[in-house]
């Protein structure tokens, strides 16, 4: 006699929108995972760039990963979304209406996303353009009862052994020259640092070679601490985690210092920490004068400017174990 088959029911799907880069994933961590505890049974599809599907495994809270981008970081014109319409659609990525009527031409029966003049079906809360990037994105899920916490950003351990135990990260790029703080001043930073006794290694993204080669030569630091190129996630985590401390501008690794609880001295401008820094925590200092400038201007902001390798020093010494000799 032949089995009878039955049909395997079909899993829900939730699709959720943050087509942007590192920092930006990081910072949905909270609502990702609120996400993910509200809707156990759901498959969660993360539209995201493809090379932040290890960050998105990492989280914890995403299935899948739905490659997405566009150029600048704008809103993708479509997404390469198979089958049936997901059942609940989520805009992490903005306030509208690009990004809204992305999603909803997948004709998903719910859409949670903020409210917008252009779309008035969308009952979604209003957007407070100064509100914190985690907090903002937790408040729009509680606003349709799902209960989110902005504190809930950690990262598991990487699983492997750090490249470089103990040493200080600088991070010299950014995703605009805007808030990339002068090569002299980290090479100047680099130079006190070793002074101290302390190891000094420098990354960089794919992009950034000509920056971390200028900043390599000159600290006069030798090639076995130069970690450019984009750095596997894997390895990059494993750096960072086993960190003494990461100092960088307002860019990926220093929201992943923070998901990791390594040590970070991040220096701000021109968007003000108020938006974008760490959660209160003696392990992180935040650096910042104001007051808040073009974050897309080609040239490092006045305020980022404001802030002296001295400072720095300094905060790196306010650290928690931070050798002050």
């Amino acid at each position: 006699m032949t089995p009878v088959r039955t049909a395997q029911p079909v899993r829900p799907r939730l699709l959720v929108l943050r087509a942007l880069g590192l920092g930006d994933l990081l910072a949905g961590v909270p609502a990702l995972r609120a996400l993910r505890r509200a809707h156990p049974g759901h498959e969660l599809v993360l539209a995201a760039p493809a090379e932040l599907a290890p960050v998105a495994a990492a989280t914890g809270a995403v299935d899948r990963l739905l490659p997405a981008s566009a150029p600048g970081r704008a809103v993708p014109r479509t997404l390469d979304w198979a089958g049936p319409p997901p059942d609940i659609a989520v805009d992490l990525h903005g306030n509208g209406p690009p990004s809204h009527r992305l999603l909803l031409s997948l004709r998903p029966p719910k859409l949670i996303a903020f409210a917008h003049p252009d779309l008035p079906g969308i009952e979604g809360p209003p957007w407070y353009p100064e509100e914190h990037e985690r907090v903002r994105w937790c408040r729009l899920l509680r606003a349709y009862g799902i209960y989110a916490d902005p504190g809930d950003l950690l990262l598991p351990p990487p699983g492997t052994v750090s490249p470089a135990p103990g040493a200080v990260v600088l991070h010299p790029g950014a995703g605009s020259p805007a808030r990339c703080w002068p090569v002299e001043r980290y090479a100047a930073v680099a130079a006190a640092l070793r002074a101290r006794g302390l190891r000094v290694v420098v990354t960089g993204g794919a992009a950034e070679s000509d920056l971390v080669a200028r900043l390599t030569k000159e600290a006069g630091l030798p090639d076995t601490d130069v970690f450019g190129g984009g750095l596997p996630f894997e390895r990059l985590s494993a750096l960072v985690a086993g960190a003494h401390a990461v100092i960088s501008g307002d860019t990926g690794i220093a929201h992943l210092a923070v998901a990791l609880g390594a040590p970070s001295v991040t220096l701000f401008g021109p968007v003000a920490p108020s938006r974008w820094g760490p959660p209160p925590d003696p392990r992180h200092r935040a650096l910042w004068y104001g007051p808040e400038g073009d974050p897309h201007g080609r040239r490092p902001d006045p305020a980022l400017l404001r802030i002296t390798a001295d400072d720095v020093l300094r905060a790196v010494g306010e650290l928690p174990g931070a050798r002050r000799t």
